[in-house]
């Protein structure tokens, strides 16, 4: 396996302190093997706890876990994956917590790459990267997409989006946060939604480029759209509980947010077109339109994949369609349950 190109932050300066490994799963006995083994072999003889949290598994995830011995592993009935990570803070030795998931392979020094920001004591949480070695166009494009967004978050001196995929925090303020927001059924924004409410409280959280996990992204479209719907609809919660990040964020480029707005734009073109009996010229000025909002991702893919880039105007209208019907639904959704947008309270 690869290392990662840049150098661990903080120089030579190393965490000194305990800290634990949180892994929620849910039968996950064909994908949880591999990232333990990536994980074992760079905590050897370190003060680094390994907390698998079984989130009410019906395969034989806890057996596979168990031939890994020196991993510890709390079973649960099935609550969901805040709740489960939540536990895992909770039975956690460590003094920071390091969360991925259970389909990640982390790289061989991603543990040393997290630890080393929180020699700062400003410093509350961390935040790494994807990267995949699939050769798919949709999986490419995805991850290009990825770095897009980690070109942004690398400006930022401190960052308000951590994922749960490769997430560190003090335990401590972890707690006192609330840690996840269990109202989040799926495994899907209640990250973002922590991120948002450790911000408003002003709290240090770095970018940390050089933590890489492997992960495998949507092979095809179909797969990718109804990723981008689902985060969609759940980030609709977790800013309806942050209202000022409805504006900006240290992760979500502008141009995607205008983006949003092709499907409805469409829909009044095609209107007003058939009132005006030119239908063609009012989609046309639509389609130039947004296609002038795909230039920026579009030259910089095409320096790095030239395919991907050429393409990448018809993976864009794809998703903003995907994304705006996603933030309709989502919308919806918190209309109808008001109890989800309580907030959090905190964790003893």
């Amino acid at each position: 396996m690869e290392k990662a190109q840049a150098s661990v932050p903080g120089g030579s300066a190393k965490w000194a302190g305990r800290a634990t490994i949180v892994i929620p799963t849910y039968n996950g006995a064909t994908r949880i093997g591999h990232c333990l083994q990536s994980l074992l072999a760079q905590t050897a003889d370190k003060n680094i706890e390994i907390l698998v949290i079984d989130d009410g598994s019906t395969d034989n995830t806890v057996e596979i876990v168990q031939r890994f011995g020196l991993v510890r592993v709390v079973s649960q009935s099935n609550a969901g994956p805040a709740a489960a990570r939540n536990r895992g803070a909770q039975e956690a030795h460590g003094e920071v917590l390091l969360f991925t998931d259970d389909d990640c392979i982390p790289f061989p020094d991603w543990v040393e790459a997290m630890l080393a920001p929180f020699t700062d004591p400003a410093v509350v949480g961390v935040k790494g990267i994807y990267r995949t070695t699939q050769a798919q166009l949709t999986a490419r494009f995805v991850q290009l997409e990825y770095e897009d967004k980690y070109r942004i978050m690398a400006a930022q001196p401190s960052i308000d989006f951590i994922d749960t995929y490769s997430a560190g925090f003090v335990r401590q303020r972890f707690l006192e946060a609330g840690g996840y927001d269990t109202s989040f059924p799926v495994a899907c924004a209640e990250d973002v939604e922590l991120s948002f409410r450790m911000s408003s409280r002003n709290w240090l959280m770095k970018f940390i480029p050089c933590a890489v996990v492997y992960h495998s992204h949507p092979g095809k479209p179909i797969h990718y759209f109804r990723k981008k719907f689902k985060f969609a609809y759940w980030r609709v919660l977790a800013v309806r509980k942050n209202p000022s990040k409805a504006v900006k964020d240290s992760h979500t480029p502008q141009l995607m947010k205008l983006q949003l707005l092709l499907l409805p734009m469409l829909v009044m073109s095609l209107l007003a077109g058939v009132l005006m009996g030119r239908v063609l010229l009012a989609l046309g000025i639509v389609a130039v339109a947004f296609g002038l909002t795909t230039i920026p991702f579009a030259f910089r893919a095409l320096r790095k994949d030239v395919a991907v880039g050429s393409l990448s105007p018809l993976f864009l209208a794809g998703r903003s369609v995907a994304q705006f019907l996603g933030v309709v639904g989502g919308t919806l959704y918190t209309l109808r349950n008001r109890a989800a947008l309580l907030p959090v309270i905190r964790t003893r």
